[in-house]
């Protein structure tokens, strides 16, 4: 099949009847439209939950044995994995390197659009191996017609230096799944713009990006509850989250959750102090024995 039989068969490119009228509607009767659209990115990713839960798993095994996440993508695909790649540290206190975007096209293409470069199998090679990518890694390949060249090779790349392999795509039997070893297919239909889409599946896309990189974290010990406990307080508004989450966590008032934070130096050694009343040396021993699960450490030292 050649590449242009593929492309016609993929329903991210088809047309829909329901909005062949767009350039005649009016802007609410567009919206309405729309909004009937976006409710199928929902739909599609109920779908896959099976596969991102595989692919969670995946995931946070590798970055619990040292290895990276890195996402890989063309397009608004790159720029989806480069968005929630660069929200990981604030959020959760993770380093820098840890979840990285690699954007098909160089940093330039989130900016300035580089339509060629999904079809650049070899420069994916070449970025995977400029970031060292190695057994120890997982690689999500985003494309949402999953027929992106550039995305398929990295998956094979990363097959074949032992590095997990996922795909993620808005097609069913999308051409790249059968170049990983998890494949998520969130089959999100035509778009109301035909093939635009950074539409719905952009949509499905971000997410299951939500989804891969939370769960990854929560599998990891960077949650405590619900809260962001591994939240780095690097300005006004996030000094005052800060404050908040050991006040949700403890109880306590402003003025004794922020004296907490100060004397533990952090929001999960201040959380363990309070709640096992211990000392802040072994709150921080406790937590480094439990992998940084909160809740674990509590129950190691608590005193009754």
């Amino acid at each position: 099949m050649t590449d242009g039989q593929i492309l016609a068969h993929l329903k991210t490119e088809a047309c829909d009847a329901r909005s062949e009228n767009l350039d005649g509607l009016t802007p609410l009767e567009f919206v309405s439209l729309m909004n009937d659209f976006n409710r199928e990115a929902i739909e599609a990713v109920q779908a896959a939950l099976p596969e991102i839960a595989r692919a969670i798993e995946g995931i946070a095994a590798r970055l619990r044995s040292g290895g990276r996440l890195l996402y890989l993508g063309a397009g608004t695909s790159g720029r989806l994995g480069v968005l929630d790649a660069s929200e990981c540290p604030p959020t959760f206190g993770v380093d820098a390197g840890l979840v990285c975007g690699i954007m098909a096209g160089g940093d330039a293409a989130l900016r300035t659009a580089a339509e060629g470069a999904e079809d650049d199998g070899p420069a994916a090679v070449n970025d995977l191996r400029a970031h060292n990518l190695c057994a120890a890694d997982a690689v999500v390949a985003i494309s949402a017609s999953g027929y992106a060249p550039y995305c398929r090779a990295a998956l094979d790349y990363a097959r074949q230096v032992g590095a997990l392999a996922i795909a993620l795509s808005c097609n069913r039997n999308a051409p790249q799944s059968a170049h990983a070893d998890i494949a998520i297919e969130a089959p999100t239909g035509a778009e109301i713009l035909s093939g635009s889409t950074r539409l719905k599946a952009g949509t499905a896309t971000k997410l299951i990006l939500n989804m891969l990189s939370t769960g990854a974290m929560v599998q990891l010990g960077r949650v405590y509850k619900n809260l962001m406990v591994g939240l780095r307080a690097t300005n006004t508004k996030l000094r005052d989250r800060s404050e908040r989450i050991v006040m949700q966590a403890t109880g306590l008032e402003r003025g004794a959750a922020r004296a907490l934070l100060e004397s533990a130096g952090g929001i999960k050694p201040a959380i363990v102090m309070h709640e096992a009343r211990c000392t802040r040396e072994e709150a921080e021993r406790a937590l480094c024995a439990a992998d940084g699960f909160v809740a674990r450490a509590i129950a190691a030292v608590a005193r009754p």
